[in-house]
């Protein structure tokens, strides 16, 4: 996607940053909410019908929004999170598809929602089984979350994830900084559940990393 000529990709990162207008930040709003509402506040074995539910919202922006990237990064994330609520090797297909929506979202607009795109994409080749049963690889995951830190090196989520993936990696020192720098993010207005979701991911991450240091 990378070898698209100068032109096309100017076209494309045009089309996506003129197209949010007020209507579509809101509709985005309302998807955002509502994912953070069933992550966080729904219960666990309730979490893969309401994502599926969620997810046909997500897929009527994209049909009716093709050329918006945020559309197609909060698809994948709706779809990525199913598949993690689903589980088992049946929920690979789903992250495939979160695959191809966040990479989809990347042709259209790499810095749209400064970079999200590449961190949830990185999330996914970090807990996706390797190969030959999926797609996961943390060498690409870990190349992902450097793109995505260079677009949001203060983010909430830019930074759990780093530090995550640095956990996954027994880089516990790297690790428990990046967590802690996480920590000191500044809020996002109208994402209140989502910030305080990802907080308590992040202090129980950071328990987890504190004992394997000591």
């Amino acid at each position: 996607m990378r070898k698209l000529s100068a032109c096309l990709l100017l076209a494309a990162l045009s089309q996506s940053a003129w197209a949010m207008d007020t209507a579509d930040q809101q509709r985005l709003s309302r998807i955002q909410q509502s994912w953070a509402h069933i992550q966080y506040e729904v219960v666990e074995k309730q979490r893969a019908a309401a994502f599926e539910q969620l997810s046909t919202q997500a897929i009527q922006f994209t049909n009716e929004r093709p050329t918006l990237a945020e559309a197609w990064i909060w698809k994948g994330i709706v779809t990525s999170s199913w598949a993690g609520a689903e589980g088992g090797l049946g929920a690979l297909g789903k992250a495939k598809d979160a695959k191809a929506d966040l990479e989809k979202s990347l042709s259209l607009d790499p810095k749209a929602l400064q970079g999200s795109a590449y961190t949830s994409l990185a999330a996914l080749y970090d807990r996706v089984p390797g190969w030959p049963i999926g797609f996961g690889d943390s060498d690409k995951a870990e190349q992902l979350l450097k793109q995505a830190l260079q677009l949001n090196p203060e983010g909430i989520d830019s930074l759990y994830f780093w530090g995550d993936h640095l956990y996954r990696e027994k880089r516990y020192a790297e690790a428990k900084a990046a967590l802690q720098k996480a920590l000191q993010a500044a809020p996002r207005p109208g994402r209140e559940t989502a910030d305080a979701g990802r907080r308590k991911e992040i202090a129980a991450l950071l328990v987890d990393v504190t004992k394997k240091l000591d």
